[in-house]
């Protein structure tokens, strides 16, 4: 969508009804979440009431066909909402209610019409937690190497093993499970869905992170589970191919969560910077303190704008691997250097609970390291430069 401005064309990502979809959204996260997101941080987690209420709404199905209980929109309705989730102030909030978007396309992409039915629509519509479970204790980012193992017997598999640092896995209704069925290496793994009600399913401790505290994180055991051969996502051993497909739209929504992360820590030190006196006048009263707020806005204004470049080529259906691995990296990159500045710019209140920043620093550090590590990006982007 384009229009005049001026005389050059300026190019428009966000059309009219994305932008009244935003407006809806962060009307609700004000009236809804905002009150009250410091008391569900405390409590590492927030209603489950949260996931039927954005279901009600549509939010949970933006981006999804209707066919399947969608409420429909592109890429850029994800981002709208993503971002707007993000303004809750809480990363883990946005993670938890949106641990769907990861746990789900699979099953969208190459499920049958009854797994959609029985897996998909009853998640978009907030009735069903759905969690992806992909890492293990012994291996993170060599995904190749899992080593939860799913063997035929009968018309079941009898899975055994273990998956951490699944995201909502305390309270997942069924869990995306990515399982060794066959040989060593990629080409021996397959997508089973599995119900938390499966005897010899087991949600361990929730876990205790640094940042995103608002959504539950779990360990999660499998001993002799019987799921039904029914549950195969796709063919037997192509699971591989379905976590590689699952990762460039989750390294998109990182990298939208950095870029907002960052726009809210340089919101927060323009607001601080206006407003704090020292020597007399205020903190944007130096030179210095102008700069760095200069060098904030241009980083998180570059990171966003490339960004959304990227995401606009993978709405087209154009192959994003390459620079989706660059967005990310640069975007977490900015966010790290746009928090540790806002922390600073606060002074000794930037490192006090209860001030934004301190938690957008804390909830930030995991970026560079879900969806596959800065390194992992390198490695990718070095293959394909």
């Amino acid at each position: 969508m384009a229009k005049k401005a001026d005389g050059p064309v300026v190019q428009e990502y966000f059309t009219k009804e994305q932008q009244r979809l935003r407006m809806a959204a962060r009307d609700v996260i004000k009236k809804e979440v905002l009150p009250y997101i410091d008391e569900w941080e405390e409590a590492g987690e927030f209603p489950r009431e949260m996931y039927t209420l954005f279901g009600d709404l549509g939010f949970l199905g933006v981006g999804y066909d209707e066919s399947i209980g969608g409420s429909g929109g592109d890429v850029f309705d994800q981002i709208v909402l993503t971002e707007e989730l993000m303004r809750s102030g809480s990363g883990g909030f946005a993670a938890g209610l949106g641990s769907l978007n990861i746990a789900i396309p699979p099953i969208v992409r190459r499920g049958t019409d009854e797994q959609r039915e029985r897996f998909v629509r009853p998640v978009l519509e907030g009735k069903r937690i759905a969690a992806l479970g992909v890492t293990e204790p012994g291996g993170g980012s060599d995904v190749a190497n899992l080593q939860t193992t799913a063997v035929r017997d009968g018309d079941h598999y009898v899975v055994n093993g273990s998956k951490t640092f699944i995201t909502s896995g305390v309270r997942a209704d069924q869990l995306t499970c990515a399982v060794r069925t066959g040989g060593p290496g990629a080409h021996g793994i397959s997508f089973l869905v599995i119900e938390k009600e499966t005897p010899g399913y087991a949600v361990g401790r929730s876990l205790k992170k640094t940042g995103w505290w608002a959504s539950d994180t779990a360990e999660i055991f499998f001993d002799n589970c019987r799921v039904p051969a029914e549950n195969l996502i796709g063919e037997e051993n192509q699971g591989f191919y379905a976590i590689m497909e699952n990762f460039q739209s989750e390294r998109l929504s990182l990298s939208v969560m950095a870029n907002m992360t960052a726009q809210m820590a340089l919101e927060e030190s323009m607001r601080y910077t206006k407003e704090r006196q020292a020597f007399g006048k205020p903190l944007q009263g130096f030179q210095v303190t102008r700069h760095k707020l200069v060098d904030m806005a241009t980083l998180v204004e570059v990171s966003r704008e490339f960004t959304y470049r990227v995401a606009a080529k993978i709405n087209a259906g154009i192959e994003q691997i390459k620079e989706i691995s660059m967005a990310k990296n640069f975007a977490c990159s900015v966010a790290d250097r746009v928090t540790y500045d806002a922390v600073q710019l606060f002074g000794g209140y930037g490192y006090m609970r209860g001030y934004l920043v301190e938690r957008l620093y804390r909830d930030n550090r995991i970026l560079t390291i879900g969806g596959g590590t800065t390194e992992i990006m390198k490695e990718i982007i070095s293959k394909l430069m």
